[in-house]
């Protein structure tokens, strides 16, 4: 018999150590691991990481094997670690009905059991007992399944089995917005079962999508039916999340060190190196003690302060735990095998010297991993006065399975047994490596041989759609459609992926299916869903910020190609020429550089051997997927409605199912034409004259139907028939609604009961001299008939009210009367189809969303993700009768979303987006650039151009000065919109001639004989005065309004607040206290502190206001750094507002001011000229509020003369 090597020793020492501590607690029937010898619940995580020290030690034997023994005991290791697997995947399986409730739902009842019981694969807990939605646990699984199975373990047997993994994947690909319990099972640090958004959960989803993504489950053994298909797009959510998030580790935690298995092994979720070290260093400076980590700061488990006889703290105890959190030993293992993988023999030195320090040893040589370190109850005192200073004891389970594995490994890696390679065969470590650039590839094509044409006089060579044949090419929704049948399993009654849009990552693939190769072109070239892509200059500006984000996100092999059509809607308005902006853009993507991003523009065939290839073989016809399983499939798309590239149809013989079912998406409403044109002859009265107000109308329509008149209860007036109707005032004072005199009675026709004769309003559609009066006529119709009523136009049958408002929409589209578009889209309701996926965004990036306009009641606050119908009742509901404004909440909830993904130091230190001030604001901007009224302004608002308008919010966002003009284009007889350009402004404008325009309209806010104009009154006064104002006037106040209108407060300011109230017993703002108990509970820089803070400001309904209370809380604050122990009870900071703004008044009086400039604003109380003051300077707002303040707090600042200067 050979003699031992030395190592082969070493080895054995190791089995019989895991032996000894894991596997002896291993289920002999189901093979799960029971968290010790008392508890036989078994966990899904600590499952996991206990059964990695097996998995490694098994590689180890087989590399290292002496003689045959070693070959077979790595075999007997690494079946241990199979059967621990799939007894997971049993209990999971056993709750196959949750997983696809979950997928709809993302509930926090219908989620997977977060542990089993070890003997039968049951459930322990009711649905209800515990914090079973821990989305990390589920995607350890999956990185970790990856992992074995790349590694040459056979895990996954049946398809059966490959189709449940497929739909855990729809799982976990939501987990950028599903709040969930986290890594420790508590959710919310006061621990009351509150789910929040986890770092670390994000990470470990993003993790598994990465690693399992064409990943064949069966091996070297398997075909194209065993792969998995993960969507790019959501990998690339939950990336710009984590970032987001990082080094926080979510709102109730400032930091976790649970944080470090995303940053390093297993996850490598982050490709930042700089983040990466950001938290590591974070880790180490905020928790690491002499025994390990702590979890998070303010932890109460297991420490001698802990009441166990309850499950939850109270807020104000959390205080309670700081500087006596148990430490956990385990997490010394994480940065031990961190420092394996970085090559850093000094880490790996000093954490296994550590650990050598900490570790239980007992008679026989077994080492023991404790869970953690206390602090003895005796020596609690003795901690609170010098941090680490007491010598702790281990508490908790001896070993720690999850701690014990790890520490294993770590030796194994450490003394050279295991390469870092084995144990990451997916090569996740190289995360943070060199990316080289990417070039998208994109092809332009046209939709028609006379667009082809059109495109060719200019020089521009393209082919058409049916130039490309055998290759095919669809919109992205037919793509949508047929994802949904990807993990479709009737014997598991599982449905499949749930209708979501997909993302241009995912349209700049190309994919076979049924061995024809599909082309699928982006998103936001679809006219379908919403009218941003009738704009072409819209559509221009999407491409760009589509190419950029490619170039930055793109992660996949070979190069993303992005397919552009040039369809009949990017034609100039008679359709002889193609649109000015779309001509330049293709100009621009020949050069090959566009919006930063590197191009290269091509035939579609050419780029054929450089893109990336999807097999989407699950559509195969010997699948058991059917396209028609269900007679009425494929037509209840919800966003089917006219018109795919009708030359890619296949001649009607040769259809197959695959032909035939997109055909069927694309033609379940082929849109005819009904309407009759607009009439032209003058002398018929209009339907409607114009001076008829909407509440008019309301109140006949609403008689006609026997009901009361609405209550408006909006301080917009809330009419409905909108824009041209001059209705929708966003800046002035209501004015109350007067009645007017009798003989304007509108022309609505009655029958002999004198109710509204609905038949006669439809043959005057006939009559109407604009495509308004037709969208107001339908819209009455609508009102009172609903949107399937049966017009009978011209005798047909089957022309519904929905069907002709659908072809008005079309006909407005094409003149581009932006008013009616919006209009008409608020009548039919339509949504955005990405509004949630925008949602989402916001809320992730930690930005709360409010919609209407404000008080609360009506200001409607989102801070969870909602399901889209949810989320547009809920808008709908925001905006009062206004529909209008709900479409337009709507828009710009999708530019900030824009925004956030491609700017997001636009959105540094605001918390709350407040969607219905930024539309205010944007109105007052306009009334103040325009010198309009405020009907005149949000009529202009209602009519700018999709374009326009998301460059308007970006001035307003960056706070950059703009100027907007009336452009000098004829305006068209048919659009009833003033043409408004807008364009930013240098320190001087582009041109004399537009400087000097520029300077007129920067309306020295004579507007009206008014002074600046909160938006909460309007007060006349005398102009005199103003001019020597100049041209800065209103500039400081307009600051104010936007930075209070969209939250902006200064650079640590939440923190700041949080040293005040430490010194005093909480800040009173407008009546609502901040107490100082709060600083007991969170800690200074914890979101959820902030956004308390914030919610306090936010009962402030004047913008410019709640700017000023912000700048005197920020001069408080330097209070917080000079030696003083308390400043007081409660400070009222309205108060000291007020003080500073009567002391200003004093020195204007004192110079001989009088008349305008000492007016005041009539809600608030303060001077316009104090709001319209910069900051700093001698006669600044900070040097008022300085004053004020020392006087305020005279009783309690030092005595040794005054320490401000």
């Amino acid at each position: 018999m050979r003699s031992r090597s030395n190592s082969g020793v070493r080895l054995d020492g190791y089995a019989r150590l895991v032996q000894r501590t894991i596997l002896c607690y291993q289920n002999p029937v189901t093979g799960l691991l029971s968290a010790g010898k008392d508890h036989k619940d078994a966990w899904v995580r600590d499952n996991i990481y206990s059964i990695l020290a097996v998995w490694g030690l098994g590689m180890a034997y087989r590399k290292n094997a002496d003689r045959d023994e070693d070959k077979a005991k790595a075999y007997e290791l690494e079946q241990n670690v199979v059967k621990l697997m799939r007894g997971l995947l049993q209990c999971m399986m056993r709750q196959v009905d949750k997983v696809e409730k979950f997928k709809r739902t993302q509930s926090t009842k219908d989620c997977l059991h977060a542990k089993y019981n070890s003997a039968t694969c049951a459930t322990v807990v009711g649905d209800d007992q515990w914090g079973h939605l821990q989305v990390d646990a589920t995607s350890l699984y999956l990185l970790f399944l990856a992992q074995m199975t790349a590694s040459g373990l056979r895990i996954i047997f049946t398809l059966d089995e490959v189709t449940f993994i497929q739909n855990l994947v729809f799982y976990i690909e939501a987990a950028y917005k599903v709040a969930d319990y986290g890594i420790w099972e508590r959710g919310d640090k006061t621990n009351q079962g509150i789910p929040e958004l986890n770092a670390s959960s994000v990470g470990m989803a993003k993790a598994a999508l990465e690693a399992i993504d064409e990943l064949d489950l069966f091996g070297a053994h398997g075909g194209h039916k065993s792969v998995i298909h993960v969507l790019p797009d959501e990998v690339e959510h939950c990336q710009s999340i984590l970032y987001s998030m990082l080094p926080r580790a979510s709102t109730s935690k400032e930091i976790d060190a649970g944080l470090l298995s995303i940053i390093s092994y297993p996850a490598f979720a982050v490709e930042d190196l700089n983040l990466v070290n950001e938290t590591k260093s974070e880790i180490i400076s905020k928790l690491q003690g002499r025994y390990g980590c702590c979890r998070f700061l303010r932890d109460g488990y297991k420490t001698p302060r802990e009441d166990p006889s309850r499950l939850h703290y109270d807020p104000a105890e959390l205080k309670l735990f700081e500087n006596i959190e148990c430490e956990w030993p385990v997490f010394w293992t994480y940065f031990l095998i961190d420092g394996v993988f970085n090559e850093d023999k000094i880490q790996v030195q000093e954490y296994r010297e550590a650990l050598e320090g900490i570790l239980i040893r007992e008679k026989n040589g077994i080492v023991l991993m404790p869970e953690l370190y206390a602090v003895p109850p005796e020596k609690v005192d003795e901690e609170y006065e010098n941090p680490h200073s007491v010598d702790r004891v281990p508490v908790g389970k001896l070993p720690h399975l999850w701690g014990q594995s790890l520490y294993v490994l770590s030796c194994l890696l450490a003394e050279g047994f295991l390469a870092a390679g084995e144990i990451d065969p997916l090569n996740r470590r190289f995360s943070t490596g060199f990316k080289p650039d990417v070039v998208v590839q994109v092809t332009v094509l046209a939709e028609s041989n006379q667009i082809k044409n059109l495109l060719q006089d200019h020089g521009i060579n393209v082919q058409s759609i049916a130039d490309i044949h055998p290759l095919r090419v669809q919109p992205a929704r037919i793509l949508s459609n047929l994802y949904t049948m990807l993990g479709r399993n009737k014997n598991m009654k599982l449905s499949g992926r749930p209708h979501r849009h997909i993302g241009v990552l995912g349209t700049s693939k190309l994919y076979v299916i049924r061995n024809q190769i599909f082309a699928f072109t982006p998103q936001f070239t679809d006219q379908h869903h919403f009218y941003l892509a009738l704009d072409n200059q819209m559509i221009v500006e999407m491409l760009k910020t589509e190419l950029a984000y490619l170039t930055s996100c793109w992660r996949m092999t070979g190069r993303p190609t992005l397919t552009f059509p040039i369809t009949h809607t990017m034609l100039v308005d008679d359709g002889t020429d193609i649109h000015p902006a779309v001509l330049g853009t293709i100009r621009k993507l020949e050069d090959g550089y566009f919006g930063g991003a590197r191009v290269k523009i091509g035939k579609l065939s050419e780029f054929l051997t450089t893109s990336f290839h999807t097999y989407l073989s699950f559509l195969d016809p010997d699948c058991d997927v059917k396209l028609f399983d269900d007679p009425d499939e494929g037509r209840n798309s919800p966003d089917s409605e006219y018109g795919g590239y009708p030359a890619d149809f296949c001649e009607k013989e040769s259809q197959d199912e695959l032909d035939q079912y997109i055909n069927d998406i694309l033609q379940s409403t082929a849109l005819k034409s009904y309407l009759p044109p607009t009439s032209k002859t003058a002398n018929q009265p209009p339907v409607f004259s114009a001076n008829h107000s909407t509440e008019e109308i309301l109140s006949i329509m609403a008689k006609t139907k026997g009901l009361e008149v609405p209550a408006v209860s909006m301080s917009l007036p809330t009419k409905v028939l909108n824009t041209h109707r001059k209705s929708l005032n966003l800046v002035d004072n209501p004015h109350l609604f007067e009645t007017k005199d009798c003989e304007n009675v509108l022309h609505l026709p009655k029958d002999a009961h004198g109710d509204l004769d609905c038949r006669r309003l439809v043959e005057q559609l006939k009559e109407c001299p604009t495509l308004h009066d037709q969208a107001d006529i339908l819209y009455i119709l609508h009102i009172l008939k609903g949107a399937d009523w049966d017009t009978e136009l011209d005798g047909q049958y089957g022309v519904t009210v929905h069907c002709l408002l659908n072809e008005l929409y079309r006909k407005a589209g094409l003149n581009q009367e932006w008013g009616l578009i919006r209009y008409i889209s608020g009548i039919l309701k339509k949504r955005v189809e990405v509004l949630a996926e925008a949602c989402t965004d916001l809320l992730s990036h930690h930005k709360q969303l409010t919609v209407g306009l404000p008080p609360e009641p009506r200001e409607k606050i989102i801070t969870t993700p909602l399901p889209p119908e949810e989320l547009t009742d809920l808008i709908y509901e925001a905006s009062g009768q206004d529909i209008s404004i709900a479409v337009l909440t709507q828009e710009i909830i999708m530019y900030l979303a824009m925004y956030v993904r491609s700017q997001p130091s636009l959105f540094m230190e605001m918390l709350r987006l407040r969607i219905g001030l930024i539309i205010q604001v944007m109105a007052t901007e306009l009334a103040r650039s325009l010198k309009c009224s405020g009907e005149e302004a949000s009529e202009s608002l209602m009519n700018l151009s999709p374009f326009d308008m998301k460059n308007l919010l970006h001035h307003i966002l960056s706070g950059k000065e703009f100027g907007v003009e009336r452009s000098l284009r004829p305006v068209d007889s048919s659009s009833s919109s003033p043409a408004i350009s807008i364009h930013e402004m240098g320190h001087s404008g582009a041109t004399k001639t537009e400087r000097s325009g520029i300077t007129k309209l920067k309306s020295e806010l004579k507007q009206r004989g008014s002074t600046p104009s909160s938006p909460t009154s309007t007060s006349p006064t005398g102009s005199s005065g103003d001019t020597s104002w100049g041209d800065r006037k209103g500039q400081w106040l307009r600051r104010r309004r936007l930075d209070g209108a969209i939250n902006r407060v200064p650079v640590g300011f939440y923190e700041k607040v949080w040293k005040i109230l430490q010194k005093c017993h909480g800040l009173s703002i407008d009546g609502y206290v901040l107490p100082s108990s709060t600083t007991r509970e969170m800690t200074p820089c914890e979101i959820k502190f902030a956004v308390h803070v914030e919610s306090v400001l936010n009962h402030v309904p004047q913008p410019e206001y709640r700017q000023l209370l912000v700048e005197a809380i920020l001069v408080l604050t330097f209070l917080s750094d000079i030696e003083v122990n308390s400043i007081g009870g409660i400070i009222h900071v309205d108060r000291i507002v007020h003080m500073a703004n009567d002391l200003f008044l004093q020195e204007l009086k004192s110079f001989g001011a009088a008349g305008s400039i000492l007016e005041k604003d009539v809600a608030t109380g303060i001077c316009h000229f104090f709001y319209d003051s910069a900051p700093s300077g001698a006669y600044g707002t900070m040097t008022y509020l300085t004053k004020a303040i020392i006087i305020y707090l005279h009783d309690f600042l030092p005595s040794t003369g005054c320490a401000m200067q």
